[in-house]
C-alpha cells in the first residue's frame, strides 16, 4: 500500500508543480516558475520511488475460501466488501448475470486505462452490453478455476509472460511457476448472514514467479490501483442493486 500511495502522492505533487509552470501556485507555498519545475521534479521522484518499492510475498493464515487452492501466496492484492439485502442464491445469480453498463463509470475507467482496447471485439475491458461481465471474461482470457454454485467463483489468468495456445486448465494455471510471468486470480464470494443479508465480497491476488515479473506489474499495479478498487466497488453496487431487485 505504500507503494500505491507514493505513486499517487508523487502524480498529485507533479500536477501542482505543472500547473506553477503556467502560473505559481502561492497558495502552496510556489512562489516562482522555478520553485514549480522543481516540484514537479519532486512528484517524479515520489512516483518513481512508489513504483520501485519491493512487493513482499504474503500467504493466506489458513483456507477461507476456494481462492486459497489456487493462490494461497501472492504480492499484489485488493479486498472489497458490501452487505447485501436479498436471498444468497438471488446475490450470486446476480453476480454471474450483471453487465458493464450496469456497473457506474466501468466504460470510462476501463477507456482511461487502454484506450485502445475499445476498438477490440471483445475483452474484459471493452465487453458486450448486453452480456454478463463474467461470461466475457471467461471467452476472453480468463480461466474458470473453480465453483461453488450459489456461494463462490474464481477466475484466472496470465497477466505478465504470455501462455502458448492450447487447453489450459485449472491445474495448469496452478502449475505455472516458471520465472518471468505473473498471474492473477479473482473471486465473488457470497456468505450468508442473519435477518436476511448477504455479505458478498471480492477479491483479486497476483503473484510474480520472479523478481522482474514484480518489477514490471508492481509498477503497472501501483498506478492503475485506484480505477481498480473504484472498478470494483461500483461492480459490487451493482450486484446489489441487480440482487436486491429480483
Amino acid at each position: 500500500m505504500l507503494g500505491i500511495v507514493l505513486v499517487w502522492l508523487g502524480f498529485a505533487v507533479m500536477f501542482a508543480g505543472a500547473l506553477s509552470l503556467l502560473k505559481p501556485l502561492r497558495f502552496l507555498g510556489v512562489r516562482s516558475r522555478r520553485a514549480g519545475l522543481g516540484v514537479l521534479f519532486l512528484g517524479l521522484v515520489l512516483a518513481i520511488v512508489g513504483m520501485a518499492l519491493p512487493a513482499p510475498t504474503r500467504r493466506a493464515l489458513a483456507r477461507a475460501t476456494l481462492l486459497d487452492d489456487f493462490m494461497p501466496e501472492w504480492q499484489f492484492r485488493e479486498f472489497h466488501a458490501l452487505r447485501v439485502q436479498a436471498p444468497r442464491e438471488s446475490v450470486y445469480a446476480a453476480v454471474k448475470s450483471v453487465t458493464a453498463d450496469e456497473i457506474s463509470l466501468f466504460r470510462l475507467l476501463t477507456w482511461l486505462r487502454s484506450p485502445r482496447l475499445v476498438r477490440r471485439a471483445e475483452s474484459i475491458l471493452a465487453p458486450a452490453p448486453d452480456m454478463p461481465l463474467l461470461d466475457v471474461a471467461q471467452r476472453s482470457g480468463f480461466l474458470l478455476l473453480a465453483e461453488e454454485p450459489g456461494r463462490e467463483i474464481v477466475l484466472g489468468t496470465v497477466v505478465v509472460g504470455r501462455v502458448a495456445p492450447g487447453n489450459h486448465g485449472p491445474q495448469d494455471f496452478v502449475r505455472l511457476t516458471r520465472p518471468g510471468y505473473a498471474k492473477a486470480t479473482i473471486n465473488f464470494h457470497v456468505a450468508e448472514e442473519d435477518a436476511g443479508w448477504c455479505l458478498l465480497t471480492t477479491e483479486t491476488r497476483v503473484f510474480a514467479t520472479s523478481p522482474d515479473a514484480r518489477r514490471s506489474f508492481a509498477a503497472y499495479w501501483r498506478v492503475i490501483y485506484a480505477g481498480s478498487a473504484l472498478i470494483r466497488r461500483m461492480w459490487l453496487r451493482a450486484i446489489r442493486e441487480r440482487a436486491e431487485a429480483a
